[in-house]
This record gives structure tokens, C-alpha cells and sequence, in this order.
């Protein structure tokens, strides 16, 4: 199963791996390993069957693949265990968890914004040169968005300006 998963103890830098052309729940875990867990952590692509191998010889965690502990599990996906793991406990984080869910796992009804989200990662992974140009590309996204959710997530936009 790769390294034994991080404690929230665990030196750093940590090393990740996972399927390459990563989009939603590829983006947002490793964007959360960075902005709340190791800054310095390592993220490795390869192809969904060299996973396992890979994790092994690189020392890395998977993550974001069936059996693996950083994983789905029943609706929640893989941005739910890692917070889950981590003891994250933040109500902007949990909203942003829902719409990382909803994107990642079709449920569309979650949030407004998971069809937003979806979209945009679709849109990342389409354009990006290489994964981690798609990461370069996506974690802008994810500050914006949790700092919607955290400061501003109850604003409205409307037309005509009122002031």
C-alpha cells in the first residue's frame, strides 16, 4: 500500500503519488497538503496502474485510488479523508469539502458551485501542458475558493450596482 499514511507529526517533506491527469479530488488534496499539512510535500503522477509499484519504490502515499487509505470512501471522497486524517476542523474547509464532493463524485446537487467546479477542472486538465502545470494552474482556484468560503461565502452579485 506505499508509506505508511503521514501523522500530522510525520517529518517533512511528504511525498504523494497518484494517477496522472489529475483533475477535482487530484487537485484539491494535494492543494490542501500544501496549504494546511507540509508545504514542501512532493506530488508524483503515473499512470493508474503503476500506482501501487511506484508508491512502493518512491516511498510516497497514494492517494486517490481504490484500497488505499487516502481514498473514497462510500459518498465522501478523497479531499474528505485527507482533512479526515489530518483533524482539519474548519467551516470553510467543510464547505469547500462539499463542493470538492459534489464535483468529484457527479453529485452535482451538493452546492451552486460544484458544477463550477467541475467545469473548471475539466478545464485545467484539458489545457494544462503536463500535471504539474494542471496543479500550477489549479491551486489559484482553490484559494479562491476557500477564501470565498471563509470571508465571503454569503455575498450576492446582482445588476444594476446598488452603490
Amino acid at each position: 500500500m506505499g508509506a505508511t499514511p503521514m501523522s500530522p507529526t510525520q517529518p517533512r517533506p511528504s511525498r504523494w503519488i497518484t494517477r496522472e491527469k489529475p483533475k477535482i479530488d487530484r487537485i484539491a488534496c494535494p492543494w490542501l497538503v500544501s496549504r494546511f499539512v507540509d508545504p514542501a510535500a512532493e506530488f508524483i503522477f503515473v499512470p493508474a496502474d503503476r500506482v501501487q509499484a511506484e508508491a512502493e519504490s518512491r516511498e510516497a502515499i497514494p492517494y486517490d485510488i481504490p484500497g488505499v487509505d487516502f481514498s473514497h470512501d462510500g459518498e465522501l471522497c478523497s479531499f474528505d479523508a485527507f482533512i479526515d486524517h489530518f483533524g482539519l476542523k474548519e467551516a470553510a474547509l467543510d464547505r469547500l469539502a462539499l463542493i470538492v464532493r459534489g464535483a468529484d463524485t457527479g453529485r452535482l446537487d451538493l452546492a451552486p458551485e460544484c458544477a463550477g467546479l467541475l467545469a473548471v477542472s475539466l478545464g485545467i486538465s484539458a489545457s494544462a501542458a503536463d500535471d504539474a502545470g494542471a496543479l500550477a494552474m489549479g491551486f489559484p482556484v482553490y484559494d479562491a475558493l476557500y477564501a470565498w468560503a471563509r470571508d465571503v461565502g454569503g455575498e450576492t452579485h446582482g445588476w444594476p450596482p446598488t452603490s
